[in-house]
């Protein structure tokens, strides 16, 4: 019995490691975005569409990515994800204008998306019962882990390596978990693999639940606040005087209090708080967090109360992810797929992924200024705040017990 718990906590670590290195490709770029402008010269709007176009795949295909799934296996989908990583990485080490290197994006996009969609899945089926929760809060860290790493190590790397090298290391990267995945988290049988038309009956029951789609909106009106303000953090440290190593550092330090709030809720979660309680608690911090760093004009000698604020803006927000990634599974409808409710509510969030960066790219482009991102992060904690309340109006398992 002790052996078989040890390998399935092996497994599950394993699997949050693996999406770590899948979320370093997303963070590879927000600190390489002014040399790489430099280098092949586009617009502020652009950096935009390249922040969030990684999360395209993720708009159109976290369904297809369920049904994949259930043909193939969630264990066999993940792996064919970090190797469109590694794929993906290693190509736009290669590319020499900005459209190429959008097109690789869109790779790693597909390689995330399968990774992403499967993670807390296999998490949930290896974990023990009695740590699924912490198991499940480590995996919602594993965005803030991937930016705090990503972000200080390519802003470090890039002090002395050309950005295209630092792609292809980063490619030679993704393949390292491959092998301990094979080794470690054992194989999963594809419930649909004989039949794939029941798999589709599945996906489709599960894509007329209302509580998934409401779930989906409220990740989305997370990922829109959260994406749009971390990434575009090196560049706005940028342009008040910070160095490129030390607005790198500020900015991974936003992304791993992301991570800490992520693991600390997924301790709440496993003391039994309930998972409605921390969704408002934390719109209300990302609303509250974003008007003091942003409204407000501080003097060069208080940027540290704004990075105070925006520390605690990813700290806070990060109780919306955790309980969102515990419950989501849990709202398949019977005859159901709680990969393609996990599939959906990614598909859903990662349209705010897209379109968080371009939408404060272009209120930024309008006003002159960065003052304004904190309308854009109101607006959206509002409407979260809306649709927590109406999910639980409608007998969500806001019970997080395992």
């Amino acid at each position: 019995m002790g052996q078989a718990q040890q390998r399935t906590n092996i497994a599950w670590i394993i699997i949050v490691a693996s999406g770590v290195v899948a979320g370093l490709h997303i963070w590879k770029l927000s600190p390489a975005l002014g040399i790489i402008r430099d280098e092949l010269g586009f617009s502020l709007f652009f950096s935009g569409v390249l922040l969030g176009v990684v999360q395209v795949a993720g708009m159109v295909g976290g369904l297809a990515v369920s049904l994949i799934s259930e043909v193939i296996s969630q264990r066999q989908t993940f792996l064919v994800g970090l190797l469109l990583l590694v794929i993906g990485s290693a190509l736009g080490a290669l590319s020499s204008n900005a459209f190429a290197l959008l097109a690789t994006r869109i790779i790693e996009g597909a390689g995330v998306i399968m990774a992403t969609v499967m993670g807390p899945g296999l998490v949930r089926l290896h974990a023990p019962l009695k740590t699924m929760n912490m198991a499940v809060g480590w995996w919602a860290a594993y965005m803030g882990l991937a930016t705090f790493i990503g972000v200080f190590s390519t802003a470090l790397a890039l002090q002395h390596l050309p950005w295209h090298l630092w792609w292809a290391i980063l490619s030679c990267v993704s393949l390292i978990p491959i092998p301990l995945i094979l080794k470690f988290v054992p194989a999963d049988s594809p419930p649909g693999s004989s039949a794939v038309r029941m798999a589709t009956s599945r996906i489709a029951a599960t894509a007329r639940s209302p509580r998934v789609w409401v779930s989906g909106l409220i990740f989305g009106c997370y990922t829109v606040q959260w994406m749009a303000v971390v990434g575009f953090l090196p560049t706005i440290y940028a342009e008040f005087g910070l160095s490129a190593v030390a607005g790198g550092f500020a900015s991974a330090v936003v992304g791993g209090l992301n991570a800490v709030g992520a693991i600390i809720c997924g301790a709440l979660l496993h003391r039994g708080l309930n998972g409605r309680t921390l969704l408002f608690t934390g719109f209300g911090l990302m609303a509250l967090t974003s008007v003091l760093t942003f409204a407000v004009k501080y003097p060069a000698g208080l940027l540290w109360v704004q990075m105070l604020g925006v520390g605690m803006f990813s700290l806070g927000g990060a109780a919306i992810p955790t309980t969102l990634t515990r419950i989501v599974v849990d709202l398949a409808p019977p005859g159901g797929s709680a990969p393609a409710a996990m599939g959906l509510a990614q598909q859903i969030f990662n349209i705010g992924n897209f379109t968080g960066p371009m939408l404060l790219a272009a209120m930024v482009s309008w006003t002159g200024g960065w003052n304004s991102t904190w309308r854009l992060t109101l607006l959206f904690a509002a409407l979260g705040s809306l649709l927590t309340l109406r999910l639980s109006r409608k007998n969500s398992p806001f019970a997080t017990s395992p």
